[in-house]
């Protein structure tokens, strides 16, 4: 076989081995769980809020229990949390439950981790990893912007700085509820890890006003304190500044079962792409030694080629008449005679009159 031909052989089946490993997102798998603390807090009140306060805390977790024959993903949501005010008010909770959702839409399907107000949201917790930098996906119903798939996150539970994902939305909506009526404006920051696309942290903040001038800010800050995909040490500073820890994270939580796969059939791919460019060295190379004159004119086979298949119909082709067929009436006289015996008008082929029931004549 002619050196080149080979080449372009494995060449092609390298890209059709070696692509559907470097594409394959992860899929969220029994077990996968993370814990989290989250403050939120309510404040630089105006008008009717000025000097008014609210502070939050919540301690909480996300665990995948179940993949469904439907092919959706079950999990077991559960947090604690104590809300105070500064009115002296004080409120505690322990809420828990499960759900399910869709592992590739991220769409919940039945039930949610406690949301509420949200118009067929998808899950807030995990992404598509591989979605690149400038592509867009939504948390909640809040579209975000992947701006960096290498981002520096600083982790204040492990102090230390983590490779992220970092994904930012920005919108509006109308607020009516126990606060009021405001025009709402928010920006949300989130960070991911790039393996399996679960949250890391994120950052919230809102700010709501009103043509009175009463007015607040509200923000959320959650970052996860445990995680079973275990995390990267960022190794490079962001922009922005911030100087990473470049050490292995020792992040709780061991190497999932898919991360491992993923690179041992990486691993062993790079291993066969040395193999075959080394053995298509040494092909080239005693090809080269053995190679005889090419005659003059190189043989061409001639290929007649069939004429191509006719094209289908486009699939919006409107095949319905564009004027309704004529239709024929034909009207059909009867005389009409009254009734001798009570007056009323009956068709003169009437044996009876259908009002007395006397006969026609």
């Amino acid at each position: 076989m002619n050196a080149k031909y080979f080449v372009i052989i494995l060449s092609l089946f390298i890209a059709l081995f070696v692509a559907p490993i470097a594409a394959a997102a992860y899929v969220p798998h029994v077990g996968d769980h993370f814990s989290y603390y989250e403050v939120t807090d309510l404040g630089s009140g105006t008008g009717d809020y000025t000097g008014y306060t609210e502070h939050a805390t919540y301690n909480g977790a996300e665990t995948i229990s179940g993949i469904n024959n439907d092919g959706t993903v079950s999990a077991h949501y559960s947090y604690s949390y104590t809300w105070s005010n500064s009115t002296g008010t004080t409120e505690t909770g322990s809420p828990s439950g499960d759900f399910t959702f869709s592992p590739t839409t991220f769409l919940y399907t039945n039930g949610t981790d406690d949301q509420t107000g949200y118009d067929n949201p998808t899950v807030w917790f995990v992404m598509d990893n591989l979605i690149p930098v400038g592509g867009t996906f939504t948390l909640l119903n809040t579209e975000m912007t992947v701006e960096s798939t290498n981002y520096s996150y600083y982790l204040p539970s492990q102090n230390m700085n983590v490779n992220v994902i970092f994904a930012q939305g920005q919108s509006s909506y109308d607020r009516n509820d126990v606060y009021g009526q405001f025009t709402a404006t928010y920006t949300w920051n989130t960070y991911s890890d790039p393996t399996t696309g679960y949250i890391v942290g994120y950052s919230y903040n809102e700010q709501d006003t009103n043509p009175s001038g009463t007015g607040f800010t509200y923000t959320e800050t959650l970052y996860v304190t445990s995680t079973s995909y275990q995390l990267t040490a960022a190794t490079t500073s962001n922009p922005t500044g911030g100087t990473p820890t470049p050490a292995i994270s020792n992040f709780t939580g061991p190497t999932s079962l898919n991360q491992t796969v993923y690179l041992g059939v990486a691993g062993l791919a790079l291993i066969i792409i040395v193999v075959i460019v080394i053995i298509l060295i040494l092909i080239y190379a005693f090809s080269r030694r053995s190679r005889k004159t090419l005659p003059k004119h190189s043989y061409q086979q001639s290929y007649q080629q069939a004429p191509p298949p006719p094209s289908p119909p486009p699939e919006n082709f409107d095949l319905t008449p564009k004027q309704p067929a004529v239709q024929q009436i034909v009207v059909k006289e009867v005389v009409k005679v009254k009734c001798r015996y009570c007056g009323a008008l009956i068709d003169s082929t009437a044996e009876t009159c259908p009002i007395c029931g006397a006969p026609r004549t």
